[in-house]
């Protein structure tokens, strides 16, 4: 390196920036291109003899390799020798080979390795003003052994700038080791630039110190960058191998295969990794019991697996092995150290249970049940109380009528038989069983035969029983029309030993209806009273007790199946049909018979009533299928309730009446019709019916008519000069008036419409037609003809009666609301006179109600109103709006179809 100049000569600030200039292109050239390292002749193994920048020549570089296995080149491209060499030439080479396994891309750096011994050849034979330049400022990476004994201070190397020709140099050193921990590790000569070691060091506690030097001149100049050292601490074998567990434990199935993995058993070594120091053998030193061999240890990886398929837990449940582990790649010199391994064998099935005796007596009383009768007994050489050892019993024969049941005691792993279901002495006095063991799991062994059998012999014994009901349940048939004294078979139950049923007494413990009696003796039935299987559906069963002479009984049950004859009519269940009349004009009516199909439809519905009568001038029926007819009406019918014989015959013409109650309705469901019923509570409440109310309004309404006309006669009388009415009739009956309060103006007809002011001045002329009534403040229009009133009209003055009003609790029958046949009926005739009288007059002011003089459209018929976020209770107010209030006006909902025209023309426009 060139000596540097004063500080401030400009020539040598020019000088510094050509040489900088120089070594970056230098830099830039010499990539990829041969690096020089010097070493001495002997190289030790795994010694350090240089860095090459590896990052110079290939950036991207994944894979790092050399060419010669007698150098190792690190990440870092640090160059080691993995083994002693002795150089024979001056000059040794070798190739390092860079590549990127993605781009697949190559370099190569050439290393050339000269001998020290040549370079200070050459320096000594330069000029006597380069003698002092013995070392570089960048001196190759010196090591320290590890555990060094010493002499110590231990020279290292000297380190040594170039510019020391020609300035006095100071040479320092800084980092850990020197000024940090472990502290004064290192030092180096002020003058000399030799760099010592002070004490040895443990390589796993410092594996490396990187220290900063520094060359300064006496008065604080520092003519070189400061200088980067790397002193690696050179790794000893002093570590021994460690296991990672003292003891270790694996299992391994009985007969397991050869080959068959058993475990891996792991050590750690902390010397320096990649080394032969850390290079570990296992092995099995010791194994007891020790024959037969039955394991071997991969030296590399520790894994332990069986060399024999001969592993048999019932002989050797458990072996144990003395293992060790070894440094320096398992040679003699390196360290070693043991451990214990333990290696369970695991049961399989590979043993079947066997019966300690191949046959078995036992013997069981008759009629006798849940009984343990006899205990057998197995032998396993399976693990005890696994499922290789619990055995589990069948029947291999002689169980065909489930007369027993063997269970497995858990604690014993014997085989329990039981008997389960009664045994019979007279039928069978010995049975002969044979009984299976097998494993709950299944058997993996090489025997051909998985079952092993015994056999038991069960002697039954005698007893002496009462009397047999077998079977526990008889049936016998018996017809439903048969007369009462008829006798028929009955129960029978027998003596067991005799098979005779002689001797046995019955009685009945149960029958429900009291129909049949029971022979003591013979057990045969007497029919007591009339049979209908109508009343029980099914079997009709009687308990029946038999008892022998020593009272022993046995309990039977006698089923009595009742044969159906055709005593029964068809019968229509829904007595009253509704017929919404604005919607359906017909309703289907549904019969049912209680006999049996075979007495039963096709049925065939016909109207009760001679030729000429009303119902079959007013009423139809129509089959639909075999048990439902269509029930129509022929005219146009009022509304209300009709009462219609339907006589409904079966198939054998057994046939029986049903009085229909037909009620035509103004509805669209049947259960808006609810209102037209009126039955009877049962606790003396009375629903008044729409008829019955608007009998009650029409009777009111007339009284007050026949007052107001005794007073308007008297008023007319008294006029001077009668009021002549005119001819039109355009607007007699319904004003157009804009006000809301009643004016003065009044329009009166020569049919005798009036206005009527109730507690003012009474004015005006009072005819046979109609009055308007303005009472409490409600205004109504009242129309009558031939002196009767119209529904409207029912209302009081200051009180409304409504169809609720009407009912009030439900005190008053529908007779007692209606005032009787009489009221009804005029009532009807009236409402009939009324509609049809009136009708075609309210369609023509209806028509000519949104018509002004002009006959335009009037300008209060049709009003648009903004929306205020609700509906007014109120409704519209127009020409035809007659009201001031809605309150006790409710009965109007039901007043028929024709009214529902006019209010859906007033209220909906």
């Amino acid at each position: 390196m060139a000596p540097a100049r004063a500080p401030g000569s400009p020539s040598g600030a020019l000088c510094r920036q050509l040489l900088l200039t120089l070594a970056i292109l230098t830099f830039a050239c010499d990539a990829c291109k041969t690096v020089t390292l010097h070493v001495p002749a002997k190289l030790d193994a795994e010694k350090f003899i240089g860095r090459v920048n590896l990052k110079e020549c290939f950036k991207s570089a994944t894979l790092i390799h050399s060419r010669d296995p007698d150098f190792q080149i690190l990440e870092d491209g640090s160059v080691y020798t993995t083994h002693a060499i002795l150089l024979s030439s001056e000059k040794s080479s070798f190739t390092i080979l860079l590549s990127n396994t993605e781009t697949h891309e190559e370099k190569e750096i050439l290393v050339l390795l000269e001998h020290q011994t040549k370079v200070l050849k050459k320096r000594h034979s330069q000029e006597k003003v380069l003698r002092r330049a013995k070392r570089r400022w960048a001196p190759i990476p010196c090591s320290v052994p590890e555990n060094s004994l010493g002499p110590f201070p231990l020279f290292l190397q000297q380190i040594q700038s170039d510019t020391a020709q020609n300035y006095t140099i100071y040479y320092s050193i800084s980092g850990p080791g020197v000024d940090k921990e472990p502290r004064n590790l290192f030092y180096v000569e002020r003058d000399t630039g030799n760099l010592f070691c002070t004490r040895a060091v443990d390589r796993e506690t410092y594996p490396s110190f990187e220290l900063v030097a520094f060359a300064t001149t006496p008065d604080g100049y520092t003519p070189e960058y400061p200088l980067t050292l790397f002193i690696r601490i050179e790794d000893e074998n002093d570590n021994y191998p460690i296991f990672t567990e003292t003891n270790y434990i694996f299992k391994v199935f009985e007969n397991s295969k050869v080959g068959t993995t058993v475990g891996q058993v792991c050590a750690t070594d902390k010397d320096e990794p990649d080394t032969l120091h850390t290079r570990l053998r296992y092995s099995i030193i010791e194994q007891f019991p020790a024959s037969p061999t039955l394991f071997s240890m991969h030296p590399t990886t520790g894994v332990i697996t069986t060399t024999s398929s001969q592993l048999d837990r019932e002989l050797i449940d458990k072996y144990q092995l003395k293992i060790k582990v070894q440094d320096m790649d398992g040679q003699y010199f390196g360290l070693q150290t043991t451990a214990a391994c333990v290696i369970n064998i695991e049961d399989v099935n590979d043993n079947l249970p066997t019966f300690t005796r191949s046959s078995y007596v036992a013997s069981v009383e008759e009629n006798r049940i849940d009984v343990e009768i006899l205990r057998v007994a197995v032998q396993d050489k399976d693990l005890i109380h696994t499922a290789n050892w619990r055995a589990n019993y069948t029947f291999l024969k002689g169980n065909e009528d489930g007369n027993f049941k063997i269970v497995t005691d858990s604690q014993t792993n014997e085989g329990v038989l039981y008997v389960v279901k009664p045994l019979n002495y007279e039928e069978k006095q010995q049975l002969t069983l044979q009984i299976g063991a097998v494993n709950e799991a299944p058997y993996i062994g090489s025997s051909r035969s998985t079952t092993n059998m015994a056999t038991v012999t069960v002697n039954v014994q005698n007893q002496d029983e009462g009397p047999e009901c077998d079977p526990q349940v008889q049936t016998v048939r018996i017809k439903e029309n048969v007369p009462v004294g008829t006798k028929n078979v009955g129960y029978k139950a027998y003596d067991p030993e005799t098979r005779s049923s002689s001797g046995i007494r019955y009685m009945k413990s149960s029958d429900p209806e009291g129909w049949v009696d029971v022979d003591e003796n013979s057990g045969v039935i007497t029919i007591l009273k009339r049979l209908d299987r109508e009343a029980r559906s099914g079997v009709y069963n009687i308990s029946i007790l038999a008892s022998d002479k020593d009272g022993r009984t046995c309990n039977g049950v006698l089923g009595i199946i009742l044969e159906d004859v055709n005593d029964n009519g068809p019968v229509i269940r829904q007595r009253t049909v509704i017929i919404c009349k604005t919607v359906m004009s017909s309703a289907e009516v549904v019969a049912v018979d209680p006999d049996e199909p075979i007495h039963g439809p096709p049925f065939d519905f016909t109207l009760e009533g001679v030729l000429d009568s009303e119902v079959l001038r007013m009423w139809r029926l129509t089959k639909v299928n075999d048990t439902a007819a269509r029930l129509s009406y022929l005219n146009d019918l009022q509304f209300g309730t009709y009462t219609v014989p339907v006589r409904v015959t079966d198939r054998l013409g057994q046939s029986l009446v049903t009085q229909l109650d037909v009620i035509l309705c103004d509805c669209v469901t049947p259960n808006d019709c609810d209102i037209y019923r009126s039955p009877r509570t049962g606790n003396g409440e009375v629903i008044l019916g729409k008829w019955a109310i608007l009998a009650i309004l029409l009777g009111i309404a007339l009284l007050f008519c026949i007052l107001f006309t005794l007073v308007c006669g008297a008023t007319t009388g008294a006029a001077k000069k009668p009021k002549v009415f005119p001819d039109d009739l355009a607007q007699q009956n319904l004003i157009v008036s804009n006000t809301e309060a009643p004016g003065d103006d009044k329009v009166y007809s020569t049919n005798g419409f009036t206005t009527h002011a109730v507690g003012g001045s009474a004015q005006g002329i009072c005819g046979t037609l109609g009055s308007r009534v303005k009472s409490g403040g409600q205004e109504t229009i009242e129309m009558v003809k031939g002196g009767h009133q119209t529904m409207e009209s029912c209302q009081e003055a200051g009180h409304h009666h409504t169809l609720e009003r009407c009912k009030e609790g439900g005190q008053h029958t529908l007779d007692s609301c209606r005032g009787g046949p009489t009221a009804t009926d005029n009532c009807k005739y009236t409402y009939s006179e009324w509609y049809t009288y009136t009708q075609p007059r309210l369609g023509e002011k209806v028509q000519q109600c949104d018509q002004d003089n002009t006959h335009m459209q009037a300008q209060d018929y049709v009003l648009s109103y903004n929306y205020e976020g609700r509906g007014s209770a109120a409704g519209s107010v127009g020409c035809c709006s007659e009201r001031q209030e809605e309150d006790g006006l409710e009965f109007l909902d039901h007043l028929g179809p024709k009214f529902r025209t006019l209010a859906e023309t007033c209220m909906k426009r």
